[in-house]
């Protein structure tokens, strides 16, 4: 039950995220209904989406887990090791520097190293799915980026190695924050000294 209710919520997650990238039919329901309501109408769809998957992934890995392969141990740290710069390229995302002009889309290129990190720790099913999703999901949109004739949003602009000190600043927190508390305490799988 908990794949198919996570498998359910990335179609609707991944779902609404390719019609944004899809300009002719994302311009259909705005016309017709506006861009405010279409914006609360994919906020919901994501939220629902992702709720979706939260819960279909815990329920999977409380009570239907199928292992696939297992993986050396090295992974484990060869993923910890991937996370930090994962991290800080989506804090680059917010904080434009030069890390955001070299990337260009760094918060594509963290999304992309988050799921390969959690790709190569982990063997089963579930986690296959998942993150292979969201990789697969960060390489399509990087590509229909490349093939939109718009940038999808209003210029938002871009400082100097100031914002990238603080992306990196910020990184380093989230990363350990993420490690210590939110991965032990919500996932309930250890990242640093296990």
């Amino acid at each position: 039950m908990g794949l198919s209710v996570m498998i359910l919520g990335l179609v609707l997650f991944f779902g609404i995220h390719v019609v944004s990238t899809r300009r002719t039919l994302r311009t259909q329901p705005i016309a017709r209904f506006g861009e405010s309501l279409y914006k609360l109408g994919y906020a919901l769809v994501a939220a629902v989406g992702l709720a979706l998957i939260i819960w279909g992934f815990a329920s999977y890995r409380a009570t239907g887990w199928i292992d696939v392969w297992t993986p050396p141990k090295a992974m484990r740290h060869i993923a910890v090791g991937l996370m930090l710069p994962a991290v800080i390229m989506v804090a680059a995302a917010y904080l434009r520097g030069r890390i955001y002009t070299t990337l260009k889309h760094p918060m594509l290129a963290g999304v992309k190293l988050w799921a390969l990190a959690h790709l190569l720790a982990n063997g089963d099913l579930g986690s296959i799915i998942l993150f292979g999703s969201f990789l697969a999901w960060a390489v399509f949109d990087r590509i229909s980026l490349k093939r939109r004739t718009d940038g999808g949003g209003p210029r938002i602009p871009v400082g100097g190695p100031l914002n990238d000190v603080l992306a990196v600043a910020v990184g380093i927190v989230a990363y350990l924050a993420l490690g210590f508390a939110f991965h032990p305490v919500v996932i309930g799988v250890p990242v640093f000294g296990a």
